[in-house]
């Protein structure tokens, strides 16, 4: 098969965990043990989130007054190459020598007039207790929201469009190398009133993109993983059941919550519903299970 697989940022590092190289490469090690077991005899392309990293380099950005901060299409494309280096190195330990590995850049066109850049949403960097996320709220003219007990900066998600580099990906992986791209939601772009191609101050939803991306590359199935084992109704209540197989109708039906399960849910149902081929909502450590149909959250049509 040709599998599509988003990584969640706990893969990379998990919440509360201090942003460390080291930190960053133990997780990544384990995830490439589970992705290593299904590489053999599928096509594997793996996408990545980059929230956490993408907000510490705005902070030690901001930190150096000298020069003016980067902005953060260019930090997203920083984290992308950072996170795909080390994701590169880890698997090529644990697979065959002669299994071809490949990180691509990849830029991702947004609308400038998207609704979303009025309303900012997606949380990048560390967690913060609200004292202090007033503070540098008020210092840097940063937006804030909860997450969980404590706040993260929210910056705008918009909606992605295109891919520029599917083609390159495509013959990529056509020629069975295991290719990690789209690496945090991939780099936000968009044209000008000049057609000049430039980058956006936003990041773009990592399952959004990795929807898009496996609809583009025709893939047989999206699966996203994360750090529970599937959807699950009544979430943290003593009713709360996993759902082991639905569809993006009764999805729709339901509520959840809009900065953890929720866009995970509509990426599931977006590819779903656009190609009818199946992806799978579920737990990194249970990737061969949900490849074999036996772990996670199926949703097909």
């Amino acid at each position: 098969m040709r599998i599509v697989i988003a990584l969640g940022g706990n893969a990379i590092l998990r919440r509360g965990q201090p942003m460390t190289a080291d930190n960053q490469r133990t997780n990544i090690r384990t995830a490439a043990q589970s992705i290593a077991t299904v590489v053999d005899g599928n096509q594997l392309v793996i996408a990545h989130g980059n929230g956490p990293q993408v907000g510490l380099l705005a902070l030690q950005a901001a930190a150096y007054q000298d020069v003016a901060p980067y902005p953060l299409d260019v930090l997203g494309a920083q984290t992308e190459a950072m996170i795909g280096y080390v994701i590169e190195q880890e698997l090529g330990n644990v697979l065959p020598p002669q299994q071809p590995l490949a990180t691509v850049l990849t830029m991702i066109e947004v609308d400038g007039d998207d609704p979303a850049f009025e309303h900012p949403t997606k949380p990048i960097g560390p967690v913060y207790d609200e004292q202090t996320a007033q503070r540098m709220q008020a210092a840097n003219g940063w937006t804030f929201a909860p997450d969980g007990a404590h706040f993260r900066r929210v910056i705008a998600s918009p909606e992605p469009k295109r891919i520029f580099e599917i083609g390159p990906i495509r013959t990529l992986v056509e020629h069975g190398v295991t290719v990690i791209c789209a690496g945090g939601g991939g780099i936000p772009t968009r044209y000008d009133q000049h057609g000049k191609l430039h980058g956006v101050e936003a990041v773009i939803d990592k399952d959004l993109a990795s929807a898009l991306l496996a609809e583009q590359l025709a893939a047989d199935l999206l699966v996203i993983a994360t750090d529970v084992d599937g959807v699950y109704t009544g979430w943290g209540t003593p009713a709360q059941q996993r759902l082991t197989r639905v569809s993006p109708d009764e999805l729709d039906r339901m509520e959840f919550a809009a900065g953890s399960m929720g866009p995970k849910v509509e990426a599931a149902c977006r590819f779903v519903r656009h190609t009818g081929n199946r992806a799978t909502i579920g737990a990194l450590d249970d990737i061969a299970a949900i490849v074999a149909e036996t772990a996670g959250t199926h949703v097909s049509a």
